[in-house]
């Protein structure tokens, strides 16, 4: 697949937990033109009441005339519905993995490319979360750096084609494609 930036505007923000990216792209979206969708990859589950709070932390910040929809899986399915008048937020692409981490990597890897053909072909404006991972210790399991390594390199390539990459960290938000250089091409490593 050919990357190339996105024809409408797809912005990326990344982040550590708790940085403050969920709110600079509900941000983003408020003051965006358009009509926002707020696309919720979490799946509720009333056996993790921290789980559940923090679901609906979110759910209780977002504006009442924002739809919801609720994506835990098809994710690249629902982007393709976008409207040119929509604003469609994306929270979480970490969450969106999890829920998906147990595919192979073929399936995976095809996941992956769907995902991004919608977003190079969305048509309205695209907010897309993702948690930045990999900063820190190794995981010690395999799963974990499974998780670490799809969504790193998950990132690495939506930021390629994005029209604007965030890093959101201590409060602020850092506009990646301002002050940094773009990697010329796309490796696997």
């Amino acid at each position: 697949m050919s990357l190339k930036k996105s024809s409408q505007s797809l912005i990326l923000a990344i982040g550590p937990a708790s940085s403050g990216k969920s709110a600079w792209a509900e941000q983003l979206a408020y003051n965006s033109t358009k009509m926002v969708s707020y696309v919720a990859t979490a799946q509720e589950n009333p056996d993790d009441p921290e789980w559940q709070i923090k679901i609906d932390r979110h759910a209780l910040r977002r504006p009442t005339e924002w739809k919801t929809l609720l994506v835990p899986v098809e994710l690249a399915a629902t982007i393709q519905t976008i409207q040119e008048k929509d604003c469609f937020l994306v929270d979480s692409l970490g969450t969106w993995l999890a829920n998906v981490l147990d595919r192979g990597e073929e399936e995976w890897e095809e996941m992956v490319v769907n995902l991004l053909e919608s977003l190079q072909q969305a048509r309205g404006e695209v907010i897309l979360v993702a948690e930045e991972t990999g900063w820190g210790l190794v995981p010690a399991y395999p799963l974990g750096r499974k998780f670490r390594d799809r969504l790193g390199n998950l990132t690495r390539r939506i930021g390629a084609i994005a029209s604007t990459v965030y890093l959101v960290t201590g409060g602020y938000a850092i506009d990646l494609t301002q002050i940094g250089t773009p990697i010329s091409h796309y490796t696997d490593s």
